[in-house]
């Protein structure tokens, strides 16, 4: 149905190629890979801020009362629930490509036609656990990332610094990462890169104990490396010739084929 994509043949393996490549930039940048679960119980909606603000927009098994996860982030940093790290294990470093479930309730209209606005898609996401005197510096390190892997995929992007009103309210600083549209002609958002300082830590209770023994709140942030569906339209008309689309120069050594 609308929303559910289908790829095939090449295309199929150009997804592949491209989840396959983001993981082996994040991991080589230190991110430890994990294969999480694809649902989630209502306290780890809860502890990350998808829950209240975004109920309307998540799949709910009321049965089972479980939701499907609109991005690896609520997974991935559950898994350090109630944890207290030494200081000296800071920074943690996580990665993990999942598929993600959107209702996106109220959307319609051209804009969100193809591969714009879907009910299910592809992402791979990296996440951070922080010491807050270094949070804002690691979140430049993570704008630095994502900038690294769209320059070596050469698609033409820009980056905007959120104000207060465009970011989410679990945020204390978001970057959006858009790539430019030829067939429409406008930016498309493919990553944000956030930085929530103790909102989520507070909700999950994850803290390290500091020199003196005191156990503080942690920052995490999180951050799209990167959305596929967006990601591959970006590929399919950046790199479209009169013989078809020619697969970028990172990419062919995923692919089997350029």
């Amino acid at each position: 149905g609308a929303g559910f994509p289908v790829y095939k043949g090449k295309g199929a393996r150009l997804q592949r190629a491209l989840i396959s490549y983001f993981l082996d930039k994040n991991t080589a940048a230190g991110y430890k890979e994990y294969q999480v679960p694809h649902m989630v119980n209502e306290a780890s909606a809860y502890g990350t801020g998808q829950l209240p603000d975004k109920e309307g927009q998540m799949y709910h098994d009321a049965t089972d009362n479980l939701y499907l996860i609109p991005t690896a982030e609520v997974p991935v940093t559950n898994l350090f629930r109630d944890v207290i790290l030494n200081e000296n294990e800071l920074p943690v470093l996580a990665t993990a490509y999942t598929p993600c479930f959107r209702r996106e309730a109220g959307s319609y209209g051209a804009h969100v036609r193809g591969l714009n606005r879907l009910h299910q898609f592809d992402k791979v996401e990296i996440v951070r656990v922080e010491h807050p005197d270094k949070s804002y510096e690691a979140l430049e390190g993570m704008v630095e990332h994502v900038k690294s892997i769209l320059q070596e995929l050469k698609l033409p992007y820009r980056i905007l610094r959120l104000c207060g009103g465009d970011m989410g309210f679990t945020s204390a600083l978001t970057y959006d990462f858009e790539v430019y549209s030829t067939a429409q002609e406008r930016w498309l958002e493919i990553s944000s890169v956030s930085n929530f300082e103790t909102f989520q830590a507070n909700r999950l209770k994850l803290r390290f104990k500091d020199k003196d023994g005191k156990n503080q709140l942690a920052h995490t942030l999180n951050g799209s490396s990167l959305a596929l569906p967006r990601v591959l339209a970006g590929i399919l008309e950046n790199y479209q010739t009169a013989e078809g689309i020619v697969i970028p120069e990172v990419l062919r050594g995923y692919c089997g084929f350029d």
